[in-house]
């Protein structure tokens, strides 16, 4: 009896088993996602490095530039200037070619270097004192001895100033007291021909000045009468040739 209970059908349909499909990826897809993957992260990577390299240098040449323009005086002109500091050191090269090694290694520097201080003082000066901070922030005991150095540089040519006004006084007190014996020995008044030669120095001094400045004033007065002159001559020569041109229509 229960056999056959358990052998009946039932009356409704089954329900349809439900059917879960698992993706299981082969061993080649693996290698080949673990191989996206990390040329992925390496290319991000790669990618990365260079910006950031690209945005340095950026940094860099703007740093640059700045500092550039921070150096160079807008008061100065680069033009002319450049070429003769060029034409200096070129010109302290050609005269130390047949001397000695170390001449020919100094001579053309202190030129260029001279020159620079004479056609650019103002950026000359912004460069030396940007290559001075240099050496305060990255060699500061070079640095100190450089500033030791300057300052005995400094007392030398203050000595040696003091030294030549020293003799100049000297010489110039010995030239009066030879001028004031002379005097007394001989009786002649050399001393107010002394004063008087000097004083007749300095008025050819001025009278040179003045004499300079006038022949400045003829040479302009010349130039201007000579171009009036060219301008009459040029208008003659029209007028002639205009004469000539209304003869031959006549004709």
């Amino acid at each position: 009896m229960n056999f056959a209970r358990q052998r009946l059908l039932p009356i409704y349909p089954h329900p349809d088993p439900e059917i879960l499909l698992q993706e299981v990826p082969s061993e080649l897809e693996k290698q080949i996602g673990v191989a996206r993957r990390e040329i992925t992260s390496r290319y991000r990577d790669a990618h990365k490095q260079v910006q950031g390299l690209v945005d340095r240098w950026i940094n860099i040449e703007h740093a640059v530039e700045n500092r550039v323009k921070a150096i160079i005086s807008p008061d100065e002109s680069l033009t002319p200037s450049v070429l003769y500091i060029g034409v200096s050191t070129l010109t302290g090269s050609i005269l130390t070619r047949s001397r000695s090694i170390p001449l020919r290694l100094i001579f053309p520097p202190l030129l260029f270097a001279l020159s620079s201080a004479h056609f650019l003082p103002k950026t000359t000066s912004n460069f030396t004192s940007y290559l001075g901070s240099l050496e305060d922030t990255y060699f500061p005991t070079l640095a100190q001895k450089h500033d030791v150095a300057k300052a005995h540089s400094a007392m030398t040519w203050d000595r040696a100033k003091e030294a030549v006004e020293g003799a100049r006084r000297s010489v110039e007190g010995g030239v009066l007291g030879g001028v004031e014996k002379m005097q007394k020995v001989t009786g002649l008044k050399v001393g107010e021909v002394w004063k008087l030669s000097e004083e007749k120095q300095g008025k050819i001094v001025e009278a040179v000045k003045v004499l300079e400045e006038n022949a400045k004033e003829a040479e302009v007065h010349v130039l201007e009468a000579a171009k009036v002159v060219e301008k009459k001559t040029e208008e003659a020569v029209s007028d002639a040739e205009t004469k000539k041109e209304e003869i031959k229509r006549l004709v």
